[in-house]
């Protein structure tokens, strides 16, 4: 499996280590659209993160990791559903331009309102499965302190997050000081010097070491002292869940009336998924079928 999510737990069970490589799914996420090196490389990250975050879920449903600003990049929004599926799109203001250097702040908080945002959305709607959305103000100058920033405001857990991202892969290391539970948990100051310990050692990563070298052996080089348990790695894939059939249903719900306006005016309907970017064309005779009750005709070559 080329990418994976890898975790890890420190002999005293203090401490988690978790680990994400992806390559494929980041392609994936990329395949459609063409993002500026500095939003691609913000993308990058969040996509990661989400992973990592996702993995610790206990419940079956999808965690949604928002940045959101008043800058170039109005939006950037990651998905990661349960068995690590993810999906991502992002939001540019037009006319704006985009440095290549241009960092986090720059990119989507100029006028410092900007939030970062986490939502938990349960498949299953009932008694104790409502969504849950936490709402901190955009901190930080990259895609990790936003993510830190937020898990000591809103959930109180010492957690470190490194995130890295290029044109070809994306990758993280994320530990997580884990609250004392039962059975034979290590002392509190012992569970202290291990969680310094564990982050020492992650702040000497060296840049670009995140992407050229693969999770078991990055926990390697950097606790090879420490007697840790490893758990079987988790497969990470990119899912979108559009398709014709479901471009043809929208289609129906803005009514005849629209579409004709549209056919009129441009010749057929052309449809975007924001998500994964592919397109979707309906010409006239399409959309006549899409009204007469027929199904929408099969999927035409992808136009790229």
């Amino acid at each position: 499996m080329t990418d994976t999510l890898q975790k890890y737990l420190f002999e005293d069970r203090s401490v988690r280590a978790q680990t994400v490589k992806l390559r494929q799914t980041w392609q994936d996420a990329q395949a459609h659209h063409q993002y500026p090196p500095a939003v691609s490389r913000l993308l990058g990250e969040l996509l990661a993160a989400a992973t990592l975050l996702a993995a610790n879920l206990k419940f079956d449903g999808a965690l949604v990791l928002q940045l959101q600003g008043d800058g170039p990049v109005a939006l950037i929004v990651v998905e990661c559903r349960a068995g690590l599926q993810v999906r991502a799109t992002v939001k540019l203001r037009e006319g704006q331009d985009i440095p290549g250097e241009a960092g986090l702040q720059s990119l989507l908080n100029p006028g410092r309102g900007g939030r970062f945002i986490v939502v938990l959305d349960p498949q299953a709607r009932g008694a104790g499965q409502q969504p849950y959305q936490g709402v901190v103000p955009l901190e930080g100058e990259s895609v990790a302190e936003v993510l830190e920033h937020y898990m000591r405001a809103s959930e109180q857990l010492d957690t470190r997050i490194w995130l890295q991202a290029d044109a070809q892969r994306a990758a993280g290391l994320l530990l997580q000081r884990l609250p004392r539970q039962g059975g034979t948990p290590a002392p509190a100051d012992e569970a202290a010097e291990t969680w310094n310990r564990a982050c020492h050692l992650a702040d000497t990563l060296k840049p670009g070491e995140l992407l050229s070298t693969d999770g078991a052996t990055l926990v390697r080089r950097l606790y090879w002292q420490e007697t840790l348990r490893a758990f079987d790695p988790q497969p990470v894939s990119w899912h979108c869940p559009c398709s014709r059939e479901k471009v043809g249903d929208m289609l129906r719900m803005l009514g005849v009336a629209e579409v004709e306006s549209i056919l009129s005016e441009r010749g057929e309907v052309d449809v975007t998924c924001e998500f994964c970017g592919k397109p979707y064309q309906f010409d006239a005779v399409d959309c006549a079928g899409l009204f007469a009750g027929a199904a929408p005709p099969p999927d035409k070559p992808t136009l790229h």
